[in-house]
């Protein structure tokens, strides 16, 4: 996993007049909270911020005013319409500390023959790793399955050092029979019209 490193700023001023000047700056306001603390309110540069969110839990090391502070996103708001960064909460870590995160799940392989659909209980599994050492994805393969099949938490193998934050026996992907699908579908419509 790769460590960003991000310069950042102390923010003194709060409130949404503050904010909209950071940003028209080009910044992003954010606030880092963690190990019992108090709260720290900084500004990050937006373009850089932005390159490092696009990858899923990624590890930023904060230089701020000569000190270095280990931080992971843990809530990030954009612009619904233009999908800008408006704002990030980041949780401070240190090396060594086990985390808890969602890693996404990537599936590969196809299904087998039958016009069958892969439904996901799960888009990102819940797990526990080192902070410096978190895996950016899990990959699943349905190769073959058939109707019926079903994925639990504990079949997924997980990297070395990273155990599952969930019930081993939840669901994470199920194969449906794509005809029990349409006559599901069927029978709420006729339900539907016979209330009606």
């Amino acid at each position: 996993m790769s460590e960003v490193r991000i310069a950042a700023e102390p923010r003194t001023e709060f409130g949404k007049g503050a904010a909209r000047r950071t940003r028209r700056a080009g910044k992003v306001p954010a606030v880092v909270y963690g190990h019992g603390a108090d709260p720290v309110h900084l500004s990050l540069p937006g373009h850089d911020l932005m390159l490092a969110l696009k990858t899923p839990n990624v590890l930023i090391s904060l230089d701020v005013a000569g000190k270095t502070e280990l931080v992971l996103p843990k809530a990030v708001q954009r612009d619904p319409i233009k999908g800008f960064l408006e704002h990030v909460d980041l949780l401070a870590v240190k090396r060594g500390e086990k985390v808890t995160v969602e890693i996404p799940i990537h599936v590969e392989g196809e299904l087998a023959p039958g016009g069958n659909l892969l439904e996901h209980n799960l888009n990102a599994l819940p797990v526990e790793a080192e902070a410096t050492h978190l895996p950016e994805a899990v990959t699943v393969s349905v190769a073959g399955l058939a109707a019926g099949a079903t994925i639990a938490a504990r079949e997924i193998s997980l990297p070395q050092g990273t155990t599952l934050a969930v019930d081993g026996d939840t669901p994470v992907l199920h194969v449906v029979a794509a005809q029990a699908e349409e006559a599901a579908a069927g029978a709420a419509g006729e339900g539907e019209s016979a209330e009606g």
